[in-house]
């Protein structure tokens, strides 16, 4: 939390804060400051559409949004963990159109099991495709034999790897073909809004529930099949980029929901509807109880 100055003569009317910081909500109704409590993941009732709209029927303080991309508005995104590599950018120039594997492997603090990252790796080899491959310094245990002997002379050209990519603009990217993702929410929201294909590997809390409504609800994706030890074998990796690149259906269904996403957004659309009333609600200061907004 970063705390800043109010200058005189100015008051603070509203509060937006996480749904887990309850202290910040609490101390806004003290102060009887507006309060917006903002949850940023998917909200779910039971992995049904049907059953998710009662909710928010049954709930009216409860107002769905989005999406929230500093894109839509700003143009550009900031506070990232480690430093981009915007030359990556330059990299997709290069490939064909719809050709790329985009792969954050995978989230921003998951360790992955030596072996199988080695799997992942020989995976993409075996593909036969190009990839950019997002790869932290301390993904694995041991970081120093990471890779499988050989395995980045044998990429060069074909492979880029880098620590930290500017997601946004990569998936926007007319290279971009698909994106193996653990599916937490942010990421799910920015490939939605690009017409992106899914490959979901999903580590942990939500990322289960998003790949659910990524592979049944939605069908833009395909998730992955381990084996006896839990590990998902370099074959199968391959087995499912092929089947969800040489099958246009998922494209096609993205782009669909791309489309819709968009307009939900746009000024007459419920989510641009909803986000124009919280905006007045803020400014409205005979208001004084709590909201929600997922």
């Amino acid at each position: 939390m970063q705390l800043v100055s109010i200058p005189d003569g100015d008051k603070i009317t509203c509060i937006i804060a996480n749904e887990t910081m309850g202290w910040v909500l609490e101390i806004a109704k003290k102060m009887r400051i507006n309060v917006a409590a903002f949850w940023p993941a998917l909200v779910d009732c039971n992995t049904s559409c049907e059953l998710e709209a009662a909710a928010f029927t049954l709930f009216a303080q409860i107002l769905p949004g989005g999406p929230l991309l500093a894109s839509n508005r700003l143009g550009k995104s900031v506070g990232y963990f480690w430093p981009e590599d915007s030359d990556c950018l330059a990299w997709l120039n290069k490939q064909p159109p719809q050709s790329v594997i985009y792969v954050v492997a995978l989230g921003s603090f998951t360790v992955f099991d030596p072996t199988q990252f080695r799997e992942l790796a020989l995976g993409l080899e075996l593909t036969n495709r190009p990839f950019l491959w997002a790869v932290r310094q301390d993904l694995t245990t041991e970081t120093d034999n990471a890779y499988p002997e050989g395995f980045k002379d044998r990429m060069q050209g074909r492979g880029r790897l880098t620590g930290w990519a500017p997601q946004q603009q990569v998936l926007s990217h007319p290279s971009v073909a698909c994106f193996l993702s653990r599916c937490g929410w942010n990421s799910t929201i920015e490939g939605l809004c690009n017409g992106v294909p899914f490959l979901c590997w999903p580590y942990f809390a939500d990322q289960f529930l998003n790949e659910s409504y990524i592979c049944d609800v939605w069908m833009i994706g395909l998730g992955f099949e381990r084996d006896a030890n839990g590990i998902i074998p370099q074959e199968e990796i391959k087995d499912k980029i092929e089947q969800l690149l040489t099958g246009g259906e998922y494209k096609k269904r993205a782009l669909d929901l791309k489309a819709k996403v968009i307009d939900n957004n746009k000024n007459d659309g419920s989510s641009g509807k909803n986000f124009s009333n919280l905006v007045q609600w803020i400014k409205d200061e005979k208001n004084h109880s709590c909201i929600e907004q997922s």
